[in-house]
């Protein structure tokens, strides 16, 4: 039965937005092209306030943006952190975050790779498919510096791989043939202004 999994652990109830968005502010997203996008992201090595607002600001920015997950580097701050909320292939949620994210090497004998529809909020509009394993282990810790292990299949794998990748300096651009990312950057110049006017409008909804 489909449930809902904070910081991989099982939850009895959990509201609509995690409580972290209540405390946070908006905070712009940077877009493909950003220095900061495309380096591996320092270690967090310093645990306390500044590290858990912005772990809020990062929760409210996904939501106001609709995304599944956010990595530090998206809201201009070049730290290994990422935040999700994102559903698994089975329905269940999952939700949290992940100080210093490493994907684990899945044996290639045991991986199934599926060859589906990702998209980016730091590349706006564009929606292309990717090849990801099924499943994604990442270790990392969380805002305490405590050890934290999370674990997903199908869509939330997805989400672990893509945003573990974000704190790497990768975009999921980088893992396209030339050709489609020629059309991916096409799809951004369709669509960037829409994308945009609707994250303002759902600003002001949160905000006001």
């Amino acid at each position: 039965m489909p449930g809902v999994f904070v910081q991989g652990r099982p939850v009895d109830s959990y509201p609509r937005l995690a409580p972290e968005a209540g405390r946070g502010a908006v905070r712009r997203i940077t877009e493909v092209g950003e220095e900061v996008l495309h380096k591996p992201c320092r270690d967090v090595t310093e645990f306390g306030p500044d590290l858990a607002a912005l772990i809020d600001d990062m929760f409210l920015t996904m939501y106001v943006a609709e995304g599944a997950g956010l990595a530090a580097n998206q809201v201009g701050i070049g730290l290994g952190l990422f935040v999700y909320d994102c559903p698994d292939d089975e329905g269940a949620r999952h939700v949290g975050h992940i100080v210093n994210p490493v994907l684990d090497r899945l044996d290639p004998a045991g991986r199934r790779l599926l060859d589906e529809e990702e998209g980016c909020l730091s590349v706006p509009g564009a929606v292309m498919a990717v090849p990801r394993p099924d499943r994604a282990v990442v270790r990392g810790l969380d805002r305490d510096g405590r050890p934290l292990v999370v674990e997903g299949t199908g869509y939330f794998a997805r989400c672990l791989a893509h945003e573990t990748d974000h704190v790497n300096g990768q975009l999921y651009l980088d893992r396209l043939s030339r050709r489609d990312r020629k059309e991916a950057l096409r799809q951004v110049a369709d669509r960037r202004a829409e994308v945009f006017a609707r994250r303002a409008a759902r600003t002001a909804a949160f905000t006001s």
